[in-house]
């Protein structure tokens, strides 16, 4: 009798992964196929992290890597991209030692457990960006953003729009398309857990803000911005809180799934930032929403990428970092309707059944009525406990039905950008970043939006591999 060893096979995500990303400067991007549109001029930010090992160490954690962004600026002569790291003051002070310094979401700070106590977090500016007139901003979630170079992506250093002082800014604001006012909020834990609501101007200047006491501890990571309101869901969570503080579990380890509590509904004011209404309705966990409205009737209509729960989510996307996922976890969109006075849902749909995340819509249309929201999904026959999205789906929901790209065998896709464009505002492109496991190479894709099912309509080759990333934006020219 003898013992088969099956070795283990890592799926081509991982090729993405596998080694720290090579920053390049501005550099021409060769078409491989199709054409640039005539009317797609502007530029296409994307953040993410893009190293996840120094000095023979890995990360616990994919939110930990350090942050990096692409640019991809499209104007008459064709197509320019240019790619860096953010130079947080941590970045400089890991890469002058040539190890990890400071603890992160999932990882902590290294050395004896005695030297953990109220660690130093790194700002691993690894999660969004905010394009404004003059700068654009990396976002995270526990601290300041950075300012950059629109374009050259230079670092400028340490921003606090002229009111944060060291509160929190989330990586998820919402930017009015009428008003150009931007809102957002960041959770701050220093005494008691507290809510923060920012509100600013079209140039990112904060000139309003207060701060709501929450009762527990919960990661909120996205909220929803409609024509009158903002809207939380607080998932049912909770936390360790000393044994994080002491170093003996990480941040994302001290977390606990709280089911019985329940999801509370919080609805703020978003003239004066004051509290309209709260309330509570079934548990689940939601990383992302894609937009929301009120209806003629007053009631907010909001959808988003729902989980059954907090832990398989957090330890499925732990698991990225080490280049293989076991853990099934399934986040499918949903369509909820409530009403604003009273904080009550009144309804709840999935819509789109198949797992996906990073619901997006078009730019000119947060806040308002809307008919197509844009997600990263699961091909069908795709493993859903191994397998990252390889298929751009766009749902309608007019017709409830969905159209979309499958990008092929051992391609993978970031979250999907909505460009307008800038001759035809009929017009809408989609663009993602795509990794090619087959060749180890990167490009920008570019499909239509009204025919998402056929060809991109550009393809653009990447002068190197850019590790799956977060999010982006894009900024008209």
């Amino acid at each position: 009798m003898h013992t088969t060893i099956q070795k283990s096979i890592k799926k081509s995500w991982a090729g993405a992964i596998a080694q720290p990303a090579s920053e390049f400067p501005p550099t021409p991007l060769p078409i491989i196929s199709g054409k640039i549109p005539d009317g797609l001029r502007g530029t296409l930010y994307r953040n993410g992290p893009a190293r996840l090992e120094r000095g023979g160490k890995r990360l616990g954690h994919w939110f930990d890597g350090d942050g990096a962004i692409l640019a991809v600026h499209f104007n008459d002569a064709g197509a320019t991209g240019v790619y860096r790291y953010v130079q947080t003051a941590e970045y400089q002070a890991e890469s002058q030692a040539g190890r990890f310094l400071y603890g992160v979401y999932g990882t902590n700070t290294p050395g004896p457990i005695w030297q953990r106590w109220h660690q130093q977090i790194k700002n691993a500016a690894n999660t969004s960006v905010l394009a404004l007139p003059d700068k654009l901003l990396a976002l995270w979630e526990a601290t300041n953003p950075y300012a950059l170079d629109l374009e050259t992506l230079e670092t400028k250093g340490l921003d606090d729009l002229g009111a944060l002082d060291r509160l929190p800014y989330s990586a998820h604001y919402k930017r009015d398309p009428h008003t150009g006012e931007i809102f957002n909020f960041g959770v701050s834990i220093a005494g008691s857990v507290q809510l923060n609501l920012y509100k600013s101007d079209r140039t990112g200047k904060i000139n309003q803000k207060t701060a709501f006491k929450l009762d527990r501890y919960s990661v909120i990571h996205d909220f929803v911005l409609t024509q009158k309101y903002l809207v939380f869901f607080v998932p049912p969570m909770g936390m360790k809180t000393f044994s994080m503080l002491a170093g003996l579990t990480t941040f994302s380890e001290s977390l606990l799934w709280k089911p019985q509590l329940g999801t509370q509904v919080l609805i703020f004011d978003r003239e004066n930032l004051s509290l309209v209404s709260r309330g509570e309705t079934e548990p689940w966990f939601n990383w992302h929403f894609g937009n929301g409205y009120e209806d003629d009737q007053g009631t907010v209509v909001l959808d988003l990428v729902r989980y059954s729960d907090f832990h398989q989510t957090n330890e499925f996307l732990r698991e990225i970092v080490t280049g293989e996922t076991h853990t099934l976890s399934r986040g499918t969109l949903y369509q909820i309707r409530l009403n604003p006075q009273t904080a009550k849902v009144t309804a709840i749909e999935e819509v789109f059944h198949r797992k996906c995340e990073f619901p997006v819509v078009e730019r000119s249309q947060v806040g308002q009525p809307w008919r197509y929201t844009y997600v990263s999904s699961l091909s069908p026959t795709a493993d859903i406990q191994k397998d990252l999205f390889g298929v751009i789906t766009r749902f309608d929901y007019q017709t409830e039905t969905f159209t979309e790209a499958d990008l092929g065998a051992n391609r993978y896709v970031s979250e999907p950008i909505h460009a307008q464009d800038s001759q035809n505002p009929q017009q809408g492109w989609v663009i993602v970043v795509v990794y090619d496991g087959n060749a180890h190479s990167s490009e920008v894709w570019v499909f239509d939006c009204d025919r998402l099912e056929a060809e991109p309509v550009c393809q653009l080759g990447l002068p190197s591999v850019i590790p799956h990333s977060f999010h982006g934006t894009w900024k008209p020219a």
